[in-house]
């Protein structure tokens, strides 16, 4: 089973990109993230045409997640994370997909911090790991998967010393990931490559991808239910050297059957 999650960086601008990826890669489940498309405005039919059921949360011209699957519909549990009634951004669905529960996120950049923008990414981080240690006491294959907005350590960013202040990398900021971690989760890419260097976004700017100087903030947690069926991980790192793509390339993983 190949699960891959992916910020589309707006799905319908860059629709040609994600189905040639579907065609090319054929995940079985693929996380989206960044759709920047109200709810109505979700290419449905593209998608249905390229074999894969969806439920999305759109929101018009900011965030967007979406859960597709091309075998059995996704069961859908939730389309907002637990905790804050009043926040109202399309950041979290979650579903069932063959006895897996899928957590599909968009943590928020939080820049420029400190200021309110930098709360609201801690405060999300706080109300993701009170959700995640809920998920982890069902005692069920669960996987949290999308774009964290969080280099865990200086191995994932080119050139540390550049990103001390900036929101994906400040000390709260990682040492939130570490303890929503630390619960029990696996990170999925890093357990199957200890010491690569791995990227999942390049900048657009002073040719980034062209140079290498990427950051891995796409990421895989696994509860100790399914960790033991991890068996591959990766970056679709070509895609990001398509034309009109992302700034994000897909990751995925492979697991083994249950």
């Amino acid at each position: 089973m190949k699960i891959a999650t992916y910020n589309v960086n707006g799905v319908n601008g860059r629709l040609p990109v994600l189905l040639r990826w579907l065609e090319e890669s054929k995940p079985d489940v693929a996380c989206l993230q960044e759709l920047k498309a109200p709810q109505e405005k979700f290419p449905e039919q593209a998608i249905r045409d390229a074999g894969y059921h969806a439920i999305w949360h759109g929101q018009k011209s900011w965030n967007g997640v979406a859960i597709l699957s091309r075998h059995e519909p996704p069961q859908e549990i939730r389309r907002a994370l637990p905790g804050d009634q009043e926040d109202l951004h399309s950041r979290y669905i979650e579903a069932t997909i063959d006895g897996i529960i899928i957590g599909c996120l968009y943590l928020p950049n939080g820049n420029p911090a400190p200021g309110p923008k930098f709360d609201y990414k801690l405060q999300w981080f706080e109300r993701l790991a009170v959700h995640a240690q809920s998920l982890l006491a069902q005692k069920k294959p669960v996987i949290l998967t999308g774009d964290y907005n969080v280099m865990p350590t200086e191995k994932d960013v080119y050139k540390p010393e550049r990103w001390v202040d900036d929101a994906l990398f400040r000390p709260e900021t990682r040492a939130a990931f570490a303890k929503l971690a630390g619960q029990g989760w696996t990170d999925a890419l890093r357990t199957l490559h200890p010491n690569e260097t791995i990227y999942t976004f390049w900048d657009y700017f002073r040719d980034a991808f062209g140079r290498n100087a990427g950051l891995r903030i796409d990421h895989f947690l696994l509860s100790p239910e399914i960790k033991g069926r991890l068996k591959a991980a990766g970056v679709d790192k070509q895609v990001r050297g398509w034309e009109k793509t992302s700034d994000h390339a897909p990751v995925w993983i492979e697991l083994s059957k249950g």
